[in-house]
């Protein structure tokens, strides 16, 4: 997937509705928190048997896939919207991940 070309075209979407004013960054963080709620809601009484065979439930695994394009969409256009070049922050912090949790030593 083309990050940039998602930003370009998210931001052509939200400018055909007149959106602009509206995807400020406060706005778009909460409205991020508010999608990963409906993300966290379809797994909320599943076993973790059952969350691991979502996949196997055609609707649930639709609506699954429906909430993480939006919680996709609003963390792009935070990003977008705050100046984040997001390639760069996602490699940034896998080095320092790498760093702070090296792999454990091989027997």
């Amino acid at each position: 997937m083309d990050l940039h070309a998602l930003q370009t075209r998210l931001r052509g979407f939200a400018a055909e509705r007149n959106w602009e004013s509206y995807l400020n960054p406060k706005n778009l963080a909460m409205a991020l928190t508010v999608e990963a709620a409906e993300l966290q809601e379809i797994f909320q009484w599943l076993t973790p048997e059952e969350a691991a065979d979502i996949a196997s439930k055609p609707e649930a695994h639709q609506h699954l896939g429906e909430e993480v394009a939006d919680v996709l969409m609003y963390l792009v256009q935070l990003a977008d919207r705050s100046g984040i070049d997001l390639e760069a922050a996602v490699e940034r912090k896998l080095l320092l991940n790498a760093r702070k949790y090296p792999p454990p030593p091989q027997a």
